[in-house]
């Protein structure tokens, strides 16, 4: 009896042993797992930005500096409102007021611009292969062209919708009055039906409406058909539109920046990425038009 009452105490005591070291270990490799988490989290500060309307939070890998056009994109980071300038933002954006506008987030060109995509086959560094590419739905792409311009307006109380609702459903342009694009490079040949049809929109960005794709919704993929030198290299605006502005893309000091109309609205003669965050007559300018 006392030998079996001695066995069993060992059994005890070796599972409660195990149970400690294993609840042990176990704590140890989540707290492994949270910490770098915890670290990012804390990475990502303010930044200092002369003249901007906002906050903008951003860790330095969200930072990518050009040397040569003397530009910063902010990619990933967060941009948030100033509480002390409200009454700025009464005046420039849509918090204190309703208006029937839109803006079109490019979906599909920062799909056509990420990793194995359309820059790679151009840069020849693939082949035909990555002229069909996926679409991310969480604006976590590479690309973050229009970052900046998205960010502004959304907080300033701009709705947004994306290339797939215009591709899905064009009627859905009808609901607005007016409609801001912005780096909307690559567009489905519905999509630019029905943007070169509504009377009003404001081409924020030059570019847009450069080149043709196609949707499949099945694989959540694009495909290109035409335009940027594809499938001839003499071919550039995919559509053949009239108002193509491609030439302005590479003024983005915007230091003279000035909108001309067309048939459907107006362009911008410049490229605002890295100045619309900072200048109010801009924002006005569109919130006004």
């Amino acid at each position: 009896m006392k030998d079996k009452l001695k066995i069993m105490l060992t059994v005890l005591i070796l599972i409660g042993g195990f149970a400690v070291y294993y609840y042990t270990n176990f704590t140890v490799s989540e707290k492994k797992t949270i910490e770098p988490t915890l670290e990012e989290e804390a990475s990502k500060k303010e930044i200092p930005v002369d003249g901007s309307l906002f906050k903008i939070l951003a860790s330095k890998r969200d930072l990518e500096i050009n040397y040569e056009t003397k530009t910063v994109t902010y990619k990933n980071a967060e941009f948030k409102l100033k509480p002390e300038m409200m009454d700025v933002y009464y005046k420039i954006g849509l918090l204190n007021q309703s208006q029937n506008s839109v803006v079109v987030y490019p979906i599909f060109t920062e799909a056509a611009y990420n990793k194995n995509g359309f820059y790679d086959y151009y840069n020849k560094k693939c082949d035909s292969s990555c002229l069909t590419v996926p679409v991310q739905y969480n604006f976590d792409g590479e690309y973050s062209a229009s970052r900046a311009g998205f960010n502004s307006l959304r907080l300033l109380g701009y709705h947004y919708i994306t290339d797939v609702d215009v591709d899905k459903n064009p009627e859905i342009l009808k609901n607005y009055d007016k409609v801001i694009l912005l780096h909307n490079e690559y567009v489905t040949k519905t999509e630019f039906n029905a943007l070169s049809k509504h009377p009003k929109i404001v081409y924020l960005y030059p570019n847009a409406l450069y080149a043709e794709v196609t949707s499949n919704y099945n694989t959540d993929t694009i495909t290109l058909v035409r335009g940027h030198g594809y499938p001839d290299e003499k071919i550039r605006n995919g559509f053949g539109w009239k108002f193509d502005n491609s030439n302005f893309e590479y003024d983005n000091s915007c230091t003279s920046w000035k909108f001309y109309e067309i048939n459907n609205g107006i362009m911008l003669n410049c490229y605002p990425e890295y100045m619309i965050f900072k200048d109010e007559s801009l924002l006005e300018r569109i919130k006004n038009y």
